[in-house]
């Protein structure tokens, strides 16, 4: 379906920092001053983040989140058609990638309403970047599920993949991923695992399973973390 010309209004998603303030772009900010209404995870979040960056809070903030996110979607999108121009943000990084988001977008293109990005930082494509491991071409998993025998289904399944897979895991569970990793694909299969990106404290780790998992274990376990697994051939 094709946007209507005559109606200006748009949605944009805009991707703000993972850690670092000043990844946040010129784009991103202006946007953010200009939008009748910001869509936002944590309207408490999104508001610090305004104060922050110095841009005042002229828009609305709503809470946009999986908890309401169908009922937000064709709320929103009936607000752009009446002639509001929305910005989508998560709490950090880009919106619809392991946040809310898509159902949105889906909307917006079924009702043929524009849909645009101020892109920026991404937490997978820059741990990717600084893992050294091959990015040629990659799988992106999000979070696996939290029971051990659905992410180990999920590694068998990966076994023989011939690309590097991302994943993101919380502090609760890292280790125990980690465990998992060893197990099903052997404690020599090469990985990444970065913390805290883009923060004062970030660290990221590549070696073996068993060399990372034990760093890993010896260091501090707060904030998020992001998982890369290389193709088992990476080192031979």
């Amino acid at each position: 379906m094709s946007h209507d010309e005559s109606n200006p209004s748009l949605l944009t998603l805009v991707a703000t920092p993972i850690g670092n303030l000043g990844d946040i772009t010129a784009r991103a900010i202006e946007t953010l001053k200009s939008v009748d209404v910001i869509a936002c995870e944590d309207t408490r979040v999104t508001g610090n983040l305004l104060d922050k960056i110095g841009i005042g809070r002229n828009a609305i903030l709503l809470s946009y989140r999986e908890e309401n996110e169908k009922q937000m979607a064709l709320s929103l999108a009936n607000r752009i058609e009446s002639g509001e121009n929305i910005a989508l943000i998560s709490d950090a990084g880009m919106p619809t990638i392991s946040d809310p988001g898509f159902r949105l977008v889906r909307e917006c293109r079924n009702r043929g309403i524009k849909v645009t990005s101020a892109p920026g930082v991404s937490a997978a494509t820059t741990a990717l970047a600084l893992s050294g491991l091959p990015s040629n071409g990659f799988l992106y998993a999000g979070f696996l599920p939290p029971k051990s025998a659905a992410r180990k289904q999920f590694l068998n399944s990966k076994i023989d993949f011939e690309y590097t897979i991302v994943l993101f895991e919380s502090c609760h569970r890292i280790g125990q991923l980690l465990n998992d990793i060893i197990e099903v694909l052997g404690k020599e299969r090469y990985i990444s695992v970065s913390r805290e990106l883009t923060k004062l404290h970030e660290t990221i780790h590549s070696g073996t399973a068993e060399q990372v998992s034990d760093l890993v274990a010896k260091g501090s376990q707060k904030g998020e973390f992001v998982v890369c697994i290389a193709k088992d051939s990476f080192m031979l």
